[in-house]
């Protein structure tokens, strides 16, 4: 039997277009949350997709910020952060948290701070609280790494998804 190798050019590029990278990246189902934090100068949040779970002992987690969002100064400064887990129902918090020039937590947004002073937003299906250890260059974004120390969840509520460019939500039919 003879096997057949595809030969591949001999050099290889270095990257993809920025439109084709988006374009693959929109296939890739993702969890939706907001990202809150008040570094001293009041509450900012944004809109993710990239958390990540990184060790289970000690409890790290990751998310990307890009470095000319309005939200990064603040991110940079801050020694901790909440992550808002967004149920099925809350399009229209996750908009708002994605648009730029706005006041996130103006009303309707409602939103509290916890007992250690962080901005958490009403109504979500679940929260983690973070302590900041690291931020890691990576291109035009920073990689946040944090340590989870507190947690509430709100059990049986479905999450907002993000794919191909709108937001979805699970079927829990079968």
């Amino acid at each position: 039997m003879t096997v057949t190798v595809p030969s591949y050019p001999a050099t290889v590029a270095t990257g993809i277009a920025p439109d084709r990278f988006k374009q693959a990246f929109r296939r890739y189902p993702a969890g939706v949350v907001v990202v809150t934090a008040d570094a001293g100068h009041g509450p900012v949040g944004f809109t993710a997709t990239s958390l990540a779970s990184l060790s289970l002992d000690p409890p790290l987690v990751s998310f990307g910020i890009g470095t000319t969002t309005s939200s990064w100064p603040h991110i940079e400064r801050a020694d901790t952060a909440v992550v808002n887990f967004l149920g099925a129902e809350q399009r229209s918090l996750a908009t708002t948290f994605a648009t730029s020039g706005i006041d996130r937590f103006a009303a309707p947004t409602g939103w509290r701070r916890l007992p250690q002073g962080e901005p958490v937003l009403d109504g979500v299906a679940g929260w983690l609280r973070l302590e900041i250890e690291q931020t890691v260059p990576a291109g035009d974004h920073r990689i946040v790494i944090a340590r989870v120390v507190d947690s509430w969840l709100d059990e049986g509520r479905s999450p907002l998804l993000f794919h191909n460019g709108t937001y979805h939500t699970l079927s829990n039919r079968r």
